[in-house]
């Protein structure tokens, strides 16, 4: 599904993003999953960086990724999805072998597993100049008993209302991004409102979104103490992305002093 945005400021790429592919994979107690992961997504062609970020893990989840050939950052103490996606991509940036051609970044879900393979295919658009921004559109899951949808149907309204477009996914996320759309996007909307924040203000600012099908699947979830709290604070996060938008745009919509 695309979203129908205004041509960018900047110059639309004519052609291939020359960089290559990184893929960076926030990571917090996965280690019964993230080699599996990491070795899934190593075998994409063009990827020649994985950046596992390690968010204040209490298990193996480094070990077993520097094990299966990534490259591993450490936060010692949990600072939340969005910290780790702006460290992960701080570290490919480091490593890009030529800072003129930035890579492009594949940012997946480190349960995945074995599905993660398949991810390649949102970097494709990228890669060709045709998107800023790929969001991964996924089959349904595996549960045990999940969420009502309270957090998706938040963030479709709040995307809609700020942008006009309706995301099919719009907390997917398993996305491809150029380097100057992330950067457009910094600092990332914190916790688990990223995705939202991310998908208003490319739109926004005029960059290419679109959703592409990808047959990757996540780990069963169910309707536990910690799975409701995990939706609770997902839901929070959203609306927190949200409103400080909103509150942004009625700013910047008053007028100067003495005017």
């Amino acid at each position: 599904m695309d979203a129908d945005t205004s041509p960018r400021t900047d110059a639309d790429p004519e052609t291939s993003l020359p960089g290559g592919l990184a893929v960076v994979i926030p990571a917090k107690d996965e280690a019964e999953r993230i080699a599996v992961t990491v070795q899934a997504v190593l075998g994409i062609e063009g990827v020649s960086l994985v950046v596992v970020v390690n968010d204040g893990s209490s298990d193996a989840t480094a070990e077993r990724a520097t094990a299966a050939g990534a490259e591993v950052v450490t936060h010692e103490r949990n600072r939340g999805k969005a910290a780790a996606m702006e460290t992960g991509a701080a570290r490919v940036a480091e490593l890009d072998p030529d800072p003129g051609s930035p890579r492009a970044m594949l940012f997946i879900d480190a349960d995945l597993g074995a599905s993660a393979g398949v991810a390649g295919m949102l970097a494709e658009p990228v890669l060709a100049g045709e998107a800023d921004m790929t969001i991964a559109l996924i089959p349904p899951q595996a549960t045990a008993g999940g969420g009502s949808g309270r957090v998706v149907r938040l963030a479709r309204r709040g995307i809609k209302r700020a942008t006009g477009w309706t995301a099919a996914q719009p907390i997917s996320g398993n996305r491809c991004l150029s380097r100057p759309a992330f950067q457009a996007a910094l600092p990332l909307a914190p916790g688990w409102g990223v995705e939202t924040g991310l998908t208003i203000d490319l739109l926004q600012a005029g960059y290419r979104v679109i959703e592409v099908p990808c047959e990757l699947h996540h780990r069963v979830t169910g309707a536990d103490f910690g799975g409701q709290v995990h939706r609770a604070e997902q839901y929070r996060d959203v609306w927190r992305a949200l409103l400080s938008r909103r509150l942004a745009g009625v700013l910047g919509r008053l007028p100067a002093r003495g005017k």
